[in-house]
């Protein structure tokens, strides 16, 4: 293992670029995970860093779509901030720097979602990677944002006749078939979808964290109970990785509540900016708030700061998709406690 130096960012080293082939044991029934006692789970600010490797920027990168916004309901009043130039775009030095998530990896410098985005946040220094996952026909659990195949990968040309290419309706052998890197760019021709014990190998390879998002629950009934069995069968679950390195979030407020009645021990999240007065309906079942940027405000983040979470501790706030500087210090600025970028690397030379 790397020697690492304490720094108010989490992060990571290993650098690796491949794919795995899918296992059979992702296809097998076990044991669901037991319901544990609560623990204590440590908050996500403190780190440690790495020196990064920098590279130039990939230009396919302007490619990269972002998760689509969701709309607030009532939220607090929008805060009155002047408008922060480019120039400005640096946090006070005093200022406690959020975490950086890299949102699908690093995936403004590799394809979405895939191994080489992993490794790529791993090379930049950062821990923490956020993912999307989804159940195949057969119900394994794979690494995958959109439902249908269509935009990251060639299913429409490798299953010309299986329109609309939705990921539920193909096997998860079918699914290891797929080129998901050319879209992005011809060096990563041949990248595969990973399944989702194949990304928690990397993940783990790495020593990084996860940020795991359950993706459309309602179009994939048991979803919870099936990525809790993977977690607990690839050691996921156990104290180390629930108290520092494992959150689990999605924008269905009932899939989080399953999950946090399955594995009432796991940090959750809910995506999304719940109406100011419903906060303390959600504080009981989730430790984290974390909306997008165009409907957070100061205010907002005081209110969900002003309440304790499902484990007790106060609620966390962490805004996405933030990609430039300037929206990264204003950010910062409404004391979020830590932000999902595509591009990890500016938002950590902006805020930290």
């Amino acid at each position: 293992m790397y020697a690492r130096t304490a720094t108010a960012f989490v992060a990571a080293v290993l650098l690796g670029v491949g794919a795995l082939p899918i296992s059979t044991a992702d296809a097998q029934t076990t044991a669901d995970a037991q319901t544990t006692g609560t623990s204590t789970v440590t908050g996500l600010r403190a780190g440690s860093a790495r020196t990064p490797v920098t590279e130039p920027l990939n230009p396919a990168a302007s490619a990269l779509s972002t998760v689509p916004v969701v709309s607030a309901a009532t939220t607090a009043s929008a805060a009155s901030t002047m408008p922060v130039t480019p120039a400005d775009a640096v946090a006070p030095a005093d200022a406690v720097a959020p975490v950086v998530f890299a949102h699908r990896g690093a995936s403004a410098y590799a394809p979405e979602n895939t191994l080489a985005a992993v490794d790529k946040a791993d090379m930049l220094g950062f821990d923490w990677v956020e993912n999307d996952v989804q159940l195949t026909r057969d119900g394994v659990p794979v690494v995958m944002h959109d439902t249908d195949l269509r935009r990251t990968t060639d299913a429409e040309e490798i299953f010309p006749d299986r329109s609309p290419w939705a990921v539920k309706d193909f096997t998860a052998a079918e699914i290891a078939r797929l080129d998901a890197g050319s879209w992005f760019g011809p060096q990563f021709t041949g990248t595969r979808v990973p399944t989702l014990t194949q990304y928690l190998d990397r993940v783990e390879r790495n020593d990084q964290k996860l940020l795991l998002e359950i993706k459309s629950p309602e179009i994939y009934p048991g979803i919870e109970r099936e990525t809790l069995r993977v977690l607990r069968r690839k050691g996921w679950l156990d104290r180390a990785h629930v108290r520092n390195r494992l959150v689990v979030q999605s924008f269905g407020a009932d899939s989080v509540k399953r999950v946090h009645q399955q594995r009432p021990d796991v940090t959750t999240g809910f995506l999304g900016t719940p109406p100011v007065a419903d906060l303390p309906s959600y504080a009981a079942f989730t430790d984290q708030i974390n909306p997008s940027f165009t409907s957070v405000s100061a205010d907002y983040v005081e209110a969900v700061h002003a309440l304790k979470g499902a484990h007790g501790k106060v609620l966390r706030v962490n805004t996405w998709t933030v990609d430039d500087a300037t929206n990264a210090v204003r950010a910062a600025g409404f004391g979020v406690d830590g932000i999902i970028t595509n591009r990890p690397d500016v938002v950590r030379e902006a805020t930290g």
